[in-house]
């Protein structure tokens, strides 16, 4: 089992960046690949990034291609989401998950969850 705290979320302008960071407890952290989900007010939650075990292979959204990094540090327990040229369209309840099979974008597929940060955007 894994426990999932997200950090790094705020206010603000669009343009600007924020760094989002995923901190997991337990020892098998290397075991899950990872992903971010985001849901905004009034949406469904949906995929963002996720990244695979090693980190070698990672999978995007269409709409923040280029914008957005994911990468984790598996030394250190950590999954981190780089987040430039931010705009009001981002703006949700960002959400930390571990799956324990390959990188996927399916939520259902995700099998541990952290409480979410909320980043707010503004234009």
């Amino acid at each position: 089992q894994v426990q999932l705290v997200e950090s790094g979320g705020g206010l603000v302008q669009a343009g600007g960046s924020l760094r989002l960071s995923c901190a997991a407890s337990g020892r098998t952290f290397s075991s899950y690949a990872m992903g971010w989900f985001r849901q905004a007010p009034g949406k469904e939650r949906e995929f963002v990034a996720a990244i695979s075990r090693s980190g070698g292979s990672t999978l995007y959204t269409d709409s923040v291609k280029g914008r957005f990094t994911i990468s984790r540090d598996n030394a250190k327990n950590t999954v981190s989401l780089q987040m430039n040229s931010l705009e009001p369209e981002d703006a949700a309840v960002y959400y930390c998950a571990a799956n324990t099979g390959s990188i996927v974008t399916k939520q259902s597929a995700y099998d541990y969850w952290g409480q979410g940060t909320q980043v707010t955007v503004s234009s």
